[in-house]
């Protein structure tokens, strides 16, 4: 009998295993999920937000999303909070690329003018926006102003000529964490992600024109910014690259040699390693981390002022004019501190989210004041042949998940398995195809993200809105995209 044997069905979009002693479990956990989803998630799955839900001062469920897949450590998609002084932090709980997000622009722009100018666009795109393993930025950066990008997020980014002033309040915590420490990073990764700013990398990253397909509540779509049907706007999905990256490695491995002999942390599993929040460890991890994510925030804002300078090369009128407005940037590979009422008691928790995003209901702080009224904009990606959403919100969220929510329509298919399927050249001519063109780095990569690689995001999505850990506002569709 395997684990997910165990699993009692709650509704029709969720299931919990309750906490079992003979497993080790110092809380349930819960998996959200129709019944499709229900039925596709790997038993892999199970067993490593199983392993989450072992490790010390987890408050409330260990949670995986819609789009959970096997990961490393936890389970991509995988939610989990922890008592800021009994809890732990574990970097295989934020992810390796940290601040991995999402970044919605909208256009006063129609299909029908983009349409026709397609071509020329994604390649101005591609030309302006680096893109693919390896790429430098197109921001030269001393040591000292990558301190300062590292510290400041996209405030550097807005002084430096990279923006709007208006940017800053439409981004998750103003696009940085006052917790960031340059400090604390070492060299190696410092090496790495100097000459990254505005790159998009590789992987699922990408720079996708859309248009706005379906709209299902037009009073919040307002306010955010979707006004119309067939309306042109931006997404950008990208993090942290090596910088991110190399902060996780270089944590993972100091926390896994001191978990047993230093804080008396049982090792489940190497990949779940973790030290406690209050020790200099843990609080150096999240100053280093912090510093990443602002790295992060940094980066979408640097694309985004190509993205404006793109479209006014090809439409001949400033980004003024065409409303190129950010609705919002959201993290989904991050660690937060934040406060939640729990059992009638408020508690201070540091809440993981790997591929899973805030999703902060209406009349929460810590949500731009325009949209106090709606709730958060959540940004939901999807696979570059099967659309996107944006959602809201949700005060369900905030009782039920830690106002969490899915990031996208997660993996079904290793990127292996996709290569061996379809060659990159032949999803690029079914693409466009269907209206969509696109521009790789690399054909193997570009097949690596084929649309049947990953769940129907309509599963995804009528999952979180059942659920009401988010619900929907509008569908977008792909009609270029650039791939790393």
């Amino acid at each position: 009998m395997s684990v997910k044997d165990h699993a009692v069905k709650i509704d029709d979009y969720t299931h919990e295993i309750p906490k079992r002693s003979d497993f080790g479990m110092k809380a349930p956990v819960r998996i959200y999920g129709n019944p499709s989803i229900y039925k596709m998630l790997d038993r892999g799955v199970f067993q490593q937000i199983i392993n989450v839900s072992k490790l010390p001062g987890l408050v409330g469920h260990a949670m995986t999303m819609p789009d959970a897949h096997w990961g490393y450590g936890f389970p991509i998609g995988g939610v989990a909070a922890f008592d800021v002084n009994e809890g732990v932090i574990s970097p295989g709980g934020i992810g390796f690329d940290i601040n991995c997000g999402m970044r919605l622009i909208t256009t006063n722009l129609t299909v029908a003018e983009v349409k026709p100018k397609i071509r020329e666009l994604i390649n101005t795109l591609y030309d302006l926006i680096p893109a693919g393993v390896g790429k430098k930025g197109s921001v030269p950066l001393s040591m000292q102003q990558f301190r300062d990008v590292a510290e400041n997020g996209s405030k550097w980014c807005i002084e430096n000529g990279y923006g709007w002033e208006e940017d800053i309040e439409r981004q998750e915590n103003n696009g940085c964490l006052s917790a960031a420490d340059f400090s604390v990073i070492g060299d190696k990764a410092k090496s790495r992600g100097i000459n990254q700013l505005g790159t998009l990398g590789s992987g699922n990253h990408y720079c996708e024109v859309q248009t706005v397909n379906q709209i299902f509540d037009s009073e919040t779509a307002k306010i955010m910014g979707v006004t119309d049907k067939d309306q042109a706007v931006v997404m950008v999905h990208c993090g942290s690259r090596g910088f991110g990256h190399q902060i996780a490695s270089d944590y993972l491995r100091e926390f896994l040699n001191k978990m047993e002999s230093k804080w008396q942390i049982p090792i489940y599993e190497k990949e779940l390693s973790a030290a406690p929040i209050n020790s200099d460890e843990g609080q150096n991890y999240l100053k280093a981390m912090s510093a990443a994510a602002n790295f992060g925030f940094a980066n979408r804002q640097v694309i985004m002022s190509h993205v404006r300078k793109g479209f006014e090369k090809v439409f001949g009128r400033s980004a003024e004019e065409m409303e190129m407005n950010l609705v919002y940037d959201v993290a989904h590979n991050i660690a937060k501190q934040e406060v939640y009422s729990i059992e009638g008691k408020n508690r201070e928790v540091v809440v993981h989210r790997k591929g899973a995003t805030r999703s902060f209901g209406p009349n929460s702080k810590d949500i731009p004041s325009i949209y106090q009224s709606v709730g958060q904009p959540v940004i939901l990606g999807g696979s570059m042949e099967t659309g996107s959403y944006l959602l809201a919100g949700t005060k369900t969220a905030m009782k039920k998940s830690f106002g969490s929510t899915a990031h996208g329509s997660g993996r079904t298919m290793s990127r292996s398995k996709a290569k061996k399927k379809i060659r990159g050249n032949v999803l690029r001519s079914q693409m466009e195809a269907k209206g969509i063109y696109v521009r790789a780095a690399s054909m193997a990569g570009l097949a690596e993200e084929a649309g049947f690689a990953y769940k129907n995001i309509n599963d995804v999505v009528d999952s979180i809105h059942g659920a009401d850990l988010s619900r929907k506002v509008a569908q977008l569709v792909p009609i270029g995209n650039i791939k790393g």
